[in-house]
């Protein structure tokens, strides 16, 4: 039968602990006395740039969206608001000039017949066919240039070019120097393809001026290589970046806001087409009140 062994006395554990190296007391203090380290102390400052750069690019999404869905609001508004209201303005500025024209020639007064002049120009005249289709068409039908696009055919035949003795000369000395035949690795050859292609276009252009800076740009040699950022410049940038972008954004709502579109969606957010209603009332009212007073000038 086994027994248990005995408990060490107080003075064995004291020995015990004074036999072990001091290194090992010490660290042994230290652990029981210092409180575990925090995971955000933890961390790379770039996992805390990282995290930041992230939160902002999130924010700044979602006020795009914001931001961009009112433009869009403010926009078909504008569109509704010109197709349903534009005529009634028309009518009332045409109007206005009417009774403004009346006036002056009741009265002749000087005075009279400048506000009548003033009041006819204020008339939108009926935009032209060239104005309407943008320079695609006159009175005679479709221009030229459009019908050439819309047949799928040349807008103008192709003009034959004949680089000069200067030229050719330029094309053959930059083709010898930077033919990608003579690349030493894949890196050099990416580059005097590109190049090449180039010379090539400019070439075909005749454009000896754009082949003499392309015969310099060689001789000077590769651009070397730009200084790139740690990671952190990168992160620290693009919060820059970021925040001038909101800033931006800011900006454009603050425009959208103001302007007279803006100012009257926000008027009734929910039900813009019942403010079109309410304002379409209120201009039929005036051009029935102008109208009266027209009638009364001519009578």
């Amino acid at each position: 039968m086994t027994t248990p062994e005995a408990e060490p006395s107080e003075s064995d554990r004291t020995q015990a602990e004074d036999a072990r190296p001091q290194g090992a007391r010490d660290a042994d203090a230290h652990d029981e006395s210092a409180p575990e380290a925090a995971p955000e102390a933890q961390s790379r400052p770039e996992e805390r740039l990282e995290r930041a750069v992230r939160a902002a690019e999130q924010a700044l999404i979602e006020f795009e969206i914001a931001v961009e869905t009112f433009r869009v609001e403010v926009e078909n508004f504008s569109r509704l608001h010109h197709q349903k209201l534009g005529p009634m303005y028309s009518r009332l500025d045409e109007l206005d000039a009417q009774i403004a024209e009346a006036v002056a020639a009741r009265t002749g007064d000087l005075e009279d017949i400048r506000k009548a002049d003033e009041a006819r120009a204020r008339v939108m005249p009926m935009p032209g066919v060239e104005e309407l289709f943008h320079g695609w068409m006159d009175s005679e039908g479709l221009f030229p240039e459009a019908v050439a696009m819309l047949t799928d055919q040349p807008v103008r035949p192709p003009q034959r070019v004949r680089p000069s003795d200067e030229a050719r000369q330029l094309y053959r000395e930059l083709v010898r120097k930077a033919h990608p035949d003579l690349a030493q690795d894949d890196a050099e050859r990416r580059r005097r393809d590109e190049f090449i292609a180039r010379v090539n276009a400019a070439y075909s252009r005749g454009d000896e001026a754009l082949l003499r800076e392309l015969s310099e740009e060689w001789a000077a040699g590769p651009v070397p290589e730009e200084w790139k950022p740690s990671r952190s410049e990168e992160l620290y940038a693009r919060l820059e970046w970021l925040a001038q972008r909101k800033e931006l954004l800011t900006l454009v709502a603050r425009e959208l806001e103001e302007s007279a579109i803006g100012a009257m969606l926000k008027m009734a957010p929910e039900d813009p087409d019942q403010l079109l209603e309410e304002i379409a009332e209120q201009l039929l009212a005036q051009v029935d009140e102008r109208e009266k007073e027209l009638a009364r000038l001519a009578g």
